[in-house]
């Protein structure tokens, strides 16, 4: 249970991070943009948990 739990706050730490790193890069926020900007930050931070677990591996 713990690592479930470790493993979606590090997930959601990801996601707030690039989803704030969209926000600031986009022009204009309307609510398409945010809606494609949370899902690619999510994909994105599901990348970056695999590539820190695989780089902690080694």
């Amino acid at each position: 249970m713990a690592r479930l739990l470790t493993a979606a706050l590090e997930v959601a730490g990801w996601w707030v991070v690039l989803a704030g790193l969209w926000l600031v890069l986009i022009q204009t926020v309307d609510t398409l943009e945010c809606a494609v900007g949370a899902g690619a930050a999510l994909l994105a931070a599901y990348g970056g948990r695999a590539a820190r677990r695989a780089a902690v591996r080694r």
